[in-house]
């Protein structure tokens, strides 16, 4: 009778188990033993390649944070006018959050506990206020309306966005690009100002 293979890990693909685990368990309730369990390999064989959960939670949220902090780098969230910029980083926002969903859903899940949820924390804050400030520089632009709060803007905006790790479903109604239009039609269309639109 031939033994079952077992498949080879390295430490990209314990991660994909471990954010399956977290999300299922919670991060707190989850044991190292869980992981092991759930990638078919002893403890001995993870600690080969991790030292504790938290290592494992560190590869999620970079994951996730730097599909989002990258976009920020991107020509396009750098070049055109400040209302094309807003546009660029809504649309590749929602496309980061769609690609690192189980990482996103985990990373608007921490709770500032550990020093890396602080550090995540800590990014998704900067992230946040770079696009307060160029929606601000659309409005010093004349092309959002100056009478919107940047600030609870931006919170809107990232909250619509964020809750797609709540319904989202790959195989689902709408595509990538579907959400991202819509998103942008609710978001930008109302607050365009005549000088930009006209």
């Amino acid at each position: 009778m031939p033994t079952a293979v077992r498949p080879a890990y390295d430490v990209d693909s314990l991660t994909d188990v471990a954010v399956a685990v977290f999300s299922t368990r919670g991060y707190d309730a989850t044991r190292m033993e869980h992981i092991a369990r759930a990638a078919n390999v002893s403890k001995s064989s993870l600690y080969h390649h991790v030292s504790n959960k938290e290592e494992l939670l560190d590869h999620a949220l970079r994951r996730a944070v730097g599909g989002l902090t990258a976009i920020l780098g991107e020509p396009g969230a750098r070049e055109g006018t400040p209302r094309e910029r807003v546009e660029y980083v809504v649309r590749r926002t929602i496309a980061a959050e769609l690609r690192y969903l189980p990482e996103v859903s985990l990373l608007l899940r921490v709770r500032g506990n550990s020093e890396v949820e602080r550090w995540a924390l800590d990014e998704r804050r900067r992230y946040q206020e770079r696009l307060v400030e160029i929606v601000r520089e659309a409005q010093a632009a004349g092309e959002i309306d100056a009478a919107v709060d940047a600030g609870l803007y931006v919170r809107l905006v990232l909250g619509m966005s964020n809750s797609l790790v709540d319904w989202y479903r790959a195989d689902g109604t709408w595509s990538a690009r579907q959400i991202a239009d819509a998103v942008v039609d609710l978001v930008l269309k109302p607050v365009e100002t005549d000088h930009f639109v006209g």
